[in-house]
């Protein structure tokens, strides 16, 4: 049995888990890589999945680094069922046909910028769409739905049961038993695990012993804040802006955090904490659609919240949707205090890139962050501390008061993760951490082998894991490495010819018209701007 590790390993995107087992070929998950261009590269990059090979996909939940490179997959020949449950269904169709619109339009915008240009710039695949509209319709048809609790038989040899992972509405960690010439292999598959006690979901399942558990670790190496402290941070920026007559801006993931989220000013509002003059935008189609599925499968969410949920403009009656562009953008420049809900949650794409370039350079502004931030995602850099972010090839200033405020996250910490391994551990389990950048993994991975004396694997993207029960995980790398060489001495050599070029030809500027001078002077000016904007990064 072997197990390639297509995405989420040593970092928290693109999950996907190849199974060979059983004379067959299967995914655990299929989800988009997000980050920077090199890493958002291995999305065009799909031929380690021999995708015609594969006979099915099997889904923990909707989010899109979990379920985001479906379609592309069935468009280079994948023909298989896609196994779910009934809520993830709902939710998946309309995830990927957002992150469908939103890659056509960014090709149109590229396509567009190379014609501007004269075609300079050079043709290549990243001008087309990863997938179309069509390509993410396409997907519904094939997933089957399934649920909690229900074992089922993919293929023969092969059994899955599908358990409450307590993430996002109808999330699931996978117990998968495989049985190869007489022998029984148990893997458990935990895809991202809520935490207990948090709102909406119900706590994760307790899960069976098996022999790998492979468990994502994304904050493996800190804890959370409570539900109390986190209601406190929160209205402390409504209180901050209110009292600036400014707005608080909310990145926040349309499926999961953005309900999460309003639950939350409910109850800042029964505690008077929520001005009543202070209306709250949900600005992101996929969000309110989002909040339409969580009401129809309300019987999935702890019983506590689901009436909220199903009676929104009761429990919080200045709370408006914004269903189009020109009600989007007149947010721009609505006057006094607002609280604007918008996607993406890192700030890479979709509407809160406008909301940031309006409101980022406002001292009296608030950005609020409530989940996590990817490794290159220009939220990760408001984060982590950046002046200033470029949007639309524009340095935006950081002016606005920042809050991180992690006790919003449906991921378990630390303690939680190893509370529920240490519910489920059994002599000679394997441990492989999954999910997770390599700080974190390490931190966990230690005090998993110190506390369990259960071994932990931590594979890298692209390496193959060989399975034997009983014994240790071989691994090795079958593909090149995850993370190209940047050749510094080259790209450096070559902005220094380039601006010996200038010096040696300035002599002839000075012979241009006035107005010609002024042009390459403004042109100049520019490159000195991003020059600082890459200092500033260093």
């Amino acid at each position: 049995m072997k197990i390639h590790f297509l995405g989420a390993a040593q970092t928290v995107t693109g999950s996907c888990y190849l199974v060979e087992a059983c004379g067959i070929r299967f995914c655990v998950d299929c989800g988009m890589h997000q980050g920077n261009s090199a890493i958002e590269a291995r999305n065009f990059d799909i031929q380690n999945h021999r995708p015609a090979d594969i006979r099915f996909v099997l889904l923990t939940h909707a989010h899109i680094d979990h379920s985001g490179l479906l379609p592309r997959l069935a468009r280079e020949g994948f023909g298989g069922p896609v196994y779910c449950t009934p809520p993830t269904a709902a939710l998946v169709g309309l995830m990927l046909e957002d992150s469908a619109h939103i890659q056509e339009m960014e090709a149109e915008w590229k396509r567009k910028k190379q014609n501007r240009r004269g075609g300079q710039g050079g043709a290549g695949r990243n001008v087309e769409p990863l997938y179309t509209t069509e390509d993410a319709r396409r997907i519904p048809e094939r997933l089957k739905t399934v649920e909690y609790g229900q074992p089922f038989q993919p293929c023969p040899g092969i059994e899955v049961v599908y358990q409450d992972a307590g993430h996002i509405l109808g999330s699931a960690f996978l117990e998968v038993r495989i049985t190869e010439d007489g022998k029984i292999t148990r893997l458990l598959f935990s895809g991202d695990l809520g935490r207990p006690g948090t709102l909406l979901m119900h706590d994760p399942a307790v899960p069976s012993p098996v022999d790998y558990l492979f468990i994502e670790s994304t904050y493996g190496d800190r804890n959370h804040k409570n539900e109390a402290d986190t209601l406190e941070e929160l209205a402390e920026a409504i209180a901050y802006s209110y009292s600036r007559r400014d707005k608080v801006i909310i990145p926040a993931f349309a499926i999961g955090r953005t309900q999460e989220i309003l639950y939350c000013l409910y109850l800042l509002r029964r505690k008077g904490k929520l001005p009543d003059d202070m209306p709250i935008f949900v600005d992101s189609p996929l969000a309110i659609r989002a909040t339409e599925v969580f009401r129809d499968f309300a019987a999935y969410l702890d019983t506590r919240e689901a009436d909220v949920m199903g009676r929104t403009d009761v429990y919080l009656p200045q709370l408006r949707f914004t269903l189009n562009a020109a009600e989007s953008q007149a947010l721009n420049t609505l006057a006094g205090p607002a609280v604007i809900i918008s996607a993406s949650g890192m700030c890479n794409a979709g509407r809160i890139k406008h909301h940031l370039r309006h409101n980022a350079w406002r001292p009296g502004a608030s950005i609020v962050f409530v989940g996590y931030q990817g490794v290159g995602t220009p939220g990760r850099k408001i984060v982590d501390g950046a002046s200033s972010i470029r949007l639309f090839n524009e340095d935006v200033a950081i002016k606005a008061r920042v809050f991180t405020i992690g006790g919003f996250s449906a991921h378990a910490g630390q303690s939680q993760l190893l509370e529920w391994i240490d519910g489920m551990r059994r002599p000679g389990m394997q441990v492989v951490l999954v999910h997770g950048e390599e700080k974190a993994q390490r931190t966990l991975g230690r005090l998993i082998e110190e506390r369990f004396g259960l071994q932990v694997s931590i594979p890298s993207y692209l390496e193959e894991m060989t399975l034997e029960p009983g014994a240790a995980p071989h691994m090795f790398v079958t593909a090149r490495p995850s993370q190209p060489h940047v050749n510094w001495s080259f790209l450096l050599e070559e902005t220094t010819a380039k601006l010996d070029q200038l010096k040696r030809r300035l002599s002839d500027a000075e012979k241009l018209p006035w107005e010609e001078q002024v042009d390459i002077r403004d042109r100049i000016l520019e490159l000195n701007k991003e020059f600082l904007s890459v200092l500033a990064q260093l």
